[in-house]
């Protein structure tokens, strides 16, 4: 396969206005995540709902596009993005990496890219990590893989995810918001509108599930630090100076 690593990116963020420009250690934090992805050794661009991120991307000499603004999701974002730069269809995946997760191992793109190339069935990859606490099982905002594997194995079908509690006494799959599409999945999954369960759960990926293309989901140790608020910013900034501190 000929996957491209593809992070949407806008400045209107509800809970943290102008996140991909927030300052991490010195570097914006939409560069932080360009430059990790960079590392995976797969292409990378950025697309962006607005000019300040691509001037941020180019001034580091990366690959960006703007997009229209007012797209509804950061898929819808992407696959104008992959229009764009690769009209005559030179990659047949896009890895979805959220430009939110500023120190994400590489590794995790190539998990998805992997996943894809060794499931032919597989029409989205993402991934799985442990819950991080028993009360991540009962948190609406953390969301649940239900997902078809046995203890050891390290991938399987997701069947299911949801933001519900879920029945029985046992640990649960936390989704990790990345996402492998074969370019034929995502030129089909942005072509339809929502879907009953996507907008009773408010997740996207379940009008994958209602259109009948099948999720898989790889499982990785430990999720990575994403920055959704002002709390999360804080932890990524003592993230990048202890780093600092290690490099020195």
């Amino acid at each position: 396969m000929n996957p491209l690593i593809m992070i949407p990116a806008r400045m209107a963020a509800t809970r943290l206005p102008d996140k991909p420009l927030a300052d991490i250690g010195g570097k914006p934090m939409i560069v932080r995540a360009y430059e990790q992805a960079v590392l995976s050794g797969l292409q990378v661009a950025v697309a962006a709902g607005d000019q300040a991120i691509v001037d941020a991307i180019e001034a580091i000499g990366g690959v960006a596009v703007l997009t229209d603004p007012d797209l509804p999701s950061g898929s819808d974002r992407i696959r104008a993005a992959l229009e764009a730069i690769d009209p005559d269809g030179a990659f047949d995946a896009v890895i979805n990496l959220q430009g939110d997760m500023p120190f994400a191992d590489p590794g995790l793109a190539t998990a998805c890219a992997a996943l894809l190339h060794g499931q032919p069935d597989c029409d989205i990859a993402t991934l799985v990590a442990p819950e991080a606490d028993v009360s991540d099982r009962s948190n609406p905002d953390v969301v649940k893989a239900v997902v078809a594997l046995s203890e050891e194995e390290r991938h399987g079908r997701a069947l299911y995810f949801t933001r519900s509690t879920l029945y029985g006494d046992a640990p649960v799959w936390r989704h990790i918001g990345l996402y492998g599409y074969r370019r034929e999945a995502l030129l089909k999954f942005c072509a339809a509108p929502p879907s009953p369960l996507e907008k009773r759960e408010k997740l996207e990926q379940l009008r994958a599930l209602e259109m009948g293309l099948q999720i898989w989901a790889a499982v990785i140790d430990e999720a990575p630090l994403s920055v959704d608020n002002p709390a999360d910013l804080e932890a990524a900034r003592e993230a990048a100076g202890v780093r600092q501190q290690a490099a020195d």
